[in-house]
């Protein structure tokens, strides 16, 4: 699984850095602080990819970074600046898969699963999956978002969404069930 190491002095450094680019600060510095752990995440979801594989972590590091700066979202703190980071990182992957099948009619561009270690899912398959998802249950989606493309921790997914420890673990478990059906074709 992908996890953001928590790192408590992290977190608060994380938190005012994001309040003085909302005030109008440079971003340098808070790209400094989360560079690393967007590069661990991205390099963690590229463990299982073939190695000629056209994207590497650090482009899709950059290239999310870049709709964030560019987005100049409200982040809350640390848990929500990962957050949204998730979501951009997981758009660019689908859309870099999706290019790339419909340029070669490439085999599919498989990640990690984390339903069933040690196996790898087609990225544009768990994208479909987690979209079925979303319309039945928003919340197992956005839990699967967290934890799977953000990296965070279950406390961390209960403070981002303002649940309970025991709402995300319950969501996460329903939500590993549904997709390991969707992606497999079978029951867990």
């Amino acid at each position: 699984m992908y996890a953001v190491p928590t790192m408590a002095d992290d977190t608060a450094d994380v938190t005012a850095l994001l309040q003085q680019w909302r005030e109008g600060g440079s971003s340098e510095a808070l790209f400094s602080v989360v560079f690393d752990n967007l590069r661990r995440i991205a390099a963690a979801q590229f463990r299982s990819e073939r190695s000629d594989h056209t994207l590497q972590p650090t482009a899709v590091v950059n290239e999310a970074w870049m709709k964030l700066v560019g987005q100049r979202a409200d982040f809350k703190d640390r848990a929500h600046f990962f957050a949204i980071a998730a979501q951009a990182m997981r758009r660019i992957l689908v859309d870099h898969a999706r290019q790339k099948r419909a340029q070669k009619r490439a085999a599919p561009e498989l990640i990690e699963e984390p339903f069933v270690e040690g196996k790898g899912v087609d990225v544009i398959a768990l994208d479909t999956a987690l979209e079925k998802l979303a319309q039945l249950d928003q919340s197992q989606a956005r839990v699967v978002e967290l934890k799977y493309f953000a990296g965070l921790t279950n406390e961390e997914i209960a403070e981002v969404t303002g649940t309970s420890l025991a709402t995300v673990k319950r969501a996460w478990q329903a939500a590993r069930a549904f997709l390991f059906r969707e992606l497999d074709g079978q029951s867990p």
